[in-house]
């Protein structure tokens, strides 16, 4: 299979720390690079990763505060300077459409590269690709914010014993894949189902800046990866309802009510110095699957299929 990661550019909630940058992720799904909210020093944090512009085929900002976009700027600029050959697709919120045209624009460059500007407006599908289906739901925050969703399409795996019973091998295999049926050496006909089973298609979701909505539940559901903010611990889980946004124990409910696999938890505020924290309160909310707490330049895999 492809690869398909979580490569972790900033972790870093409103401002950025002498050990976290502003926010920025980067979802590589075999040959797509989706790069979700790209705070100020995006285009650094890139570069010491190992990501190259050539790399990017979409940009999804969720919201339009400045650690999830003021690196919006840099990011396009090298897109352009890098002559990357292909599209680039950016999804943002609608009512954000000033904020976007300023960071595109914010300097003078040379534009060579199409950027599709594709906003969000409601709730419901982005786009489809033959690799996966992109979704967006609306959370809540203080200024308008949507929450991404990619899911992949059902398939089918095969099942060895079954195919060498039926005496199908080679072509004639990739024949039954295709056409949903072939001939066996016998002369019966074999189908599809007959030596397959259903094989699920992978879900990532990315909630950032919000508090327990709908929307954040509809994001999450049988997720194989939930990547979600987690600003404050538990004792101050009044200035989380205040100013929009989850506990680290809101995050990992949402983990447990949804079926997710693996909990990736971010977006941390300065004022807290132990990480591990935040895991604790997760796991204490009844979440018990894998679970991340993410720090910077970390690589994530996705977890194998079901």
């Amino acid at each position: 299979m492809s690869v398909r990661e979580l490569v972790v550019l900033g972790t870093a909630s409103q401002v950025p720390t002498r050990h976290r940058n502003h926010n920025g992720y980067l979802l590589r799904w075999g040959s797509h690079g989706l790069l979700f909210d790209p705070g100020e020093g995006t285009q650094r944090q890139m570069l010491r990763a190992g990501v190259a512009a050539h790399d990017l085929t979409r940009i999804c900002v969720t919201h339009f505060h400045g650690d999830h976009c003021l690196g919006l700027a840099g990011v396009v600029q090298r897109i352009n300077l890098d002559r990357v050959p292909h599209p680039v697709t950016a999804h943002y919120p609608a009512s954000g459409q000033r904020f976007f045209d300023r960071l595109r624009h914010a300097s003078a460059f040379r534009e060579t590269v199409s950027i599709r500007q594709a906003p969000v407006s409601a709730d419901g599908v982005l786009d489809t690709t033959e690799d996966f289906t992109i979704e967006a739901r609306l959370l809540s925050h203080p200024v308008e914010a949507f929450g991404y969703r990619l899911v992949e399409p059902d398939g089918r795996r095969m099942l060895p014993g079954r195919l060498a019973e039926a005496g199908l091998s080679g072509p004639a295999v990739g024949r039954l894949q295709r056409e949903g049926a072939a001939a066996a050496p016998d002369g019966r006909t074999v189908r599809l189902e007959d030596v397959s089973e259903p094989r699920p298609g992978q879900r990532f979701a990315f909630v950032m800046d919000t508090r327990l909505c709908e929307g954040v539940f509809a994001l999450a559901e049988d997720a194989d990866m939930l990547v979600i903010e987690s600003t404050f611990l538990a004792e101050d889980v009044s200035l989380a309802t205040e100013h929009g946004h989850l506990t680290a124990g809101q995050a990992g409910r949402v983990a447990a009510q949804s079926g997710v696999r693996h909990l990736v938890l971010t977006h941390f505020s300065q004022r807290y110095t132990d990480p591990a924290e935040f895991a604790r309160q997760a796991r204490a909310a009844g979440f018990d699957g894998e679970l991340t707490v993410a720090a910077d330049l970390m690589r994530v895999p996705l977890p194998k299929r079901r």
